[in-house]
């Protein structure tokens, strides 16, 4: 983390792109925060998007904006994310998530700093800084021809890539104990530290989700529990029998410790079956459909077509996720 931190310190002041890999959860957004508010833009704006959350056909008003009438649903003008972020800095998550087409638009708004609202006729300049950010390894994308190579070499000017938690060693006692104060006091809880036995669970635990599954399962700690001291009693199950951070280590990115605890599951119904696995994966993830998508090996769109069908069957409640794909 100290040379990520380092790399920070010396990309801030320039104007050059940026791009952030790292496995999810580890801090990406963060990271573009952190070069957006050390930087000569800090009084600009920060604009986030998340390419993988927003629906391919919507995508390009997202970032360009559109004009009253454009297409279906049109009914205003609207800026985009170009527009919003003149000035400051336009972070583009996941950014291997998207559409082949618009990446040569994208290209051409680096290239040239002017772009087109759809349904526009003029060009509109605007003056802003890149930094992108994906949980997926940029040159085989690139390799695989789901990246375009030139736009990967326009923004692939400073790389940072983010270390997962499992490699972090002390960090996860640092955060852990971070996230315990913050959490107690945002609760009115009066937890003040970890049991020694507590204590070697979260730092043998691999951490699939890295910091945000971390700061997720001491926030669900502190909220369903009393007292000074957390115990390892208390912890989430997962902590108790997920793989070690060793294990985990093999094949970052693709876990598969979802539990399945009796044979008797393959003698449910299929549909059944079907649902355990993916709302198992989307808490594994913590909430992230892309991982839960790719560790089984289906599309995004898939699990958000069948959660749908599940939640108007009342068979799952409708929790609040990113918005659909296609």
């Amino acid at each position: 983390m100290r040379n990520v931190f380092a790399l920070i310190e010396a990309a801030a002041p320039s104007n050059a792109s940026v791009f952030i890999t790292g496995e999810s959860g580890t801090g990406k957004e963060l990271c573009a925060r952190a070069i957006h508010n050390a930087g000569p833009r800090r009084n600009g704006p920060f604009v986030a998007l998340n390419c993988a959350a927003i629906p391919r056909e919507l995508m390009e008003s997202e970032i360009f904006g559109h004009r009253k009438g454009s297409f279906t649903g049109a009914v205003e003008n609207r800026e985009g994310a170009a527009s919003m972020a003149n000035g400051g800095t336009l972070f583009l998550d996941e950014l291997c998530e998207m559409d082949l087409g618009l990446q040569s638009k994208l290209l051409r708004f680096i290239q040239t700093g002017s772009y087109r609202r759809v349904g526009d006729s003029n060009d509109r300049d605007t003056d802003i800084r890149f930094v992108c950010a994906t949980n997926r390894d940029p040159m085989e994308e690139v390799k695989a021809r789901r990246f375009r190579e030139d736009l990967y070499y326009r923004l692939y000017v400073v790389p940072i890539d983010m270390p997962p938690l499992r490699t972090r060693g002390s960090d996860i006692r640092s955060l852990a104990e971070r996230f315990l104060r913050d959490f107690a006091k945002i609760e009115g809880k009066a937890f003040e530290a970890f049991s020694q036995e507590a204590m070697a669970r979260i730092q043998s635990y691999g951490w699939p989700g890295n910091v945000r599954e971390l700061e997720n399962v001491i926030r669900r700690t502190v909220v369903l529990n009393d007292g000074k001291e957390v115990s390892h009693d208390i912890l989430p199950p997962q902590l108790h029998t997920a793989n070690t951070a060793t294990e985990q280590k093999q094949q970052p990115g693709r876990e598969t410790d979802v539990a399945i605890n009796t044979p008797e599951i393959f003698l449910r119904p299929l549909e059944e079956i079907e649902m355990i696995a993916i709302t198992n994966a989307i808490d594994h993830f913590n909430g992230n459909i892309t991982e839960a998508a790719r560790t089984l090996d289906i599309s995004t769109s898939t699990i958000y077509r069948k959660r749908q069908n599940w939640i108007a069957k009342g068979l799952i409640e409708d929790t609040e996720l990113d918005s659909p794909p296609e």
